[in-house]
């Protein structure tokens, strides 16, 4: 089945391969990432939604979003090191949510769905802190981390959920979407 990535993402392009049945083309979706809605979860699937309905194609689109938050907070991609320690002052220590809306388009039929997955850091710890964001990798992922990044290993205390979905895309929530609807 061919399936169209609305995203540049190398994880979400990377998760997507997992579900061998498909023939992924990526073609990245050039949206305004803000959204008004104040539920977190609606949020994410309304931009998931955007992404998808950016992509003009007969087949199978996939858009998604993820979001980050934490303490209240949502947290996008930091822009400054400063930024990123400050997301960092808001993660750690504490247990922060990680949501992925998605959104499946084929003709006049659109799917859309949430994943969230529990993460706790361990206490702020300078060092580790400073040596991630020292990397430069905080800056292109929401809540400024990637789960996979060893260098934030020291970190990650607990996940509990989808890890595909901490990395970018709920793999097993999309390939369940795809074979009730589209299949």
């Amino acid at each position: 089945m061919r399936l169209i990535l609305a995203s540049a993402s190398p994880r979400r392009i990377e998760l997507i391969k997992k579900l061998k049945y498909l023939d992924v083309e990526v073609r990245p979706a050039n949206v305004e990432e803000h959204t008004d809605k104040t539920d977190d979860k609606e949020a994410v699937m309304e931009l998931a939604e955007r992404k998808a309905r950016a992509i003009k194609s007969d087949g199978l689109v996939l858009g998604a979003d993820t979001m980050v938050v934490a303490r209240g907070k949502r947290l996008g991609k930091p822009k400054t090191a400063r930024e990123a320690r400050e997301m960092f002052g808001l993660l750690c220590g504490a247990p922060h949510k990680v949501l992925t809306g998605v959104c499946l388009i084929r003709g006049g039929k659109i799917i859309k769905a949430c994943e969230e997955t529990a993460v706790e850091f361990a206490e702020y710890d300078e060092s580790v802190v400073s040596a991630y964001i020292a990397t430069g990798k905080p800056f292109d992922k929401a809540g400024g981390y990637g789960v996979q990044d060893a260098e934030l290993a020291p970190l990650i205390v607990k996940i509990t959920g989808d890890y595909d979905n901490v990395l970018g895309l709920p793999t097993a929530l999309v390939d369940a979407l795809i074979s009730e609807n589209y299949k």
